[in-house]
């Protein structure tokens, strides 16, 4: 007789899908035939409702997303933590503001991490992404602060660590997390990864119900690359804007030249970062020339 059971899904591979339940089982489950009719992908982080004969099972429902994305193929992500060195190598704070901006768009939560500070002063950096209204951790790899507090964040979350090589990453990962490597091995087991040769996304435990994302090598997620946001739409995404977006002089205010913008008084008075400024502004242009065509071809992901 077949049970019904709602579980998260921590990861999907070849057709296969892990779903774990609250109690901590994992069942592989295959999907129903219909999915493919409806065009509904399962992805790691979906919660699914499946029946099972208490060894495999079906997926028969895929519940209501937050979010989904194709590259990485992973939904219902709650934070991003961006990690981004102080030095060696410098950030790139274009790039760092187009993941900023596509989380902002999707309904997640960027989260700043500073690594290396013990090599260069974070502090502008720093203040920055404060002054905009983020949460920002400085970390020295000499005496590493701040761990329990990020430990504390990933509680009922899920969560990804995005950042360029040689920014300290896997250093953080293995400072937050010492037992991953083993917790690594141990789920790759139950979930049988020797058979399978193409590399996912895996959801491991975080702690009181959370789980981080394990993209590919834990690597970096050019969420951008995947993301048209119309111009239109890009100005809420700059979360420090949104209290002047409503005073400036002209309905439809690009905020990128017009007279009587709010947007730009704010900056040059200060109290809107000019280097966060500018980036909108050059993300703005490169919105501008995406045609309708271009929108249109973009898919969502997992169509769910």
């Amino acid at each position: 007789m077949l049970e019904k059971k709602t579980g998260r899904i921590i990861q999907a591979i070849a057709g296969f899908y892990y779903c774990q339940t609250k109690e901590g089982a994992v069942f592989e489950c295959r999907a129903r035939g219909a999915f493919r009719n409806e065009e509904v992908t399962p992805l790691a982080g979906d919660l699914a409702v499946f029946e099972t004969d208490g060894q495999s099972g079906v997926v028969t429902q895929v519940l209501k997303r937050k979010n989904a994305f194709t590259r990485p193929p992973l939904a219902n992500l709650d934070q991003l933590f961006l990690v981004a060195a102080a030095k060696s190598p410098a950030p790139n704070l274009l790039v760092l503001d187009k993941l900023v901006t596509v989380c902002e768009y999707k309904g997640i939560e960027p989260v700043l991490i500073i690594t290396k500070t013990d090599l260069a002063d974070g502090g502008a950096l720093q203040e920055i992404y404060e002054g905009a209204g983020f949460c920002v951790f400085p970390l020295s790899n000499r005496a590493p602060a701040h761990l329990d507090e990020i430990r504390a964040m990933l509680s009922g979350k899920i969560s990804a660590f995005a950042g360029n090589t040689g920014v300290g990453k896997s250093t953080l990962l293995n400072n937050l997390f010492p037992g991953l490597s083993l917790q690594t091995a141990d789920i790759s087991q139950k979930l049988g990864r020797g058979r399978h040769t193409t590399r996912q996304v895996t959801l491991y435990p975080a702690g009181e119900g959370g789980f981080v994302a394990d993209t590919p090598g834990f690597g970096t997620m050019d969420l951008s690359q995947y993301e048209i946001i119309r111009k239109e739409a890009l100005a809420e995404c700059f979360r420090e804007f949104r209290p002047y977006l409503d005073r400036c002089r002209f309905t439809g205010c690009s905020h990128t030249a017009e007279k009587g913008c709010a947007v730009r008084e704010a900056c040059r008075s200060g109290r809107i970062s000019r280097t966060r400024y500018e980036n909108y502004c050059a993300l703005y242009e490169n919105a501008r020339q995406i045609k309708e065509w271009e929108i249109a071809k973009k898919r969502p992901a997992g169509r769910r």
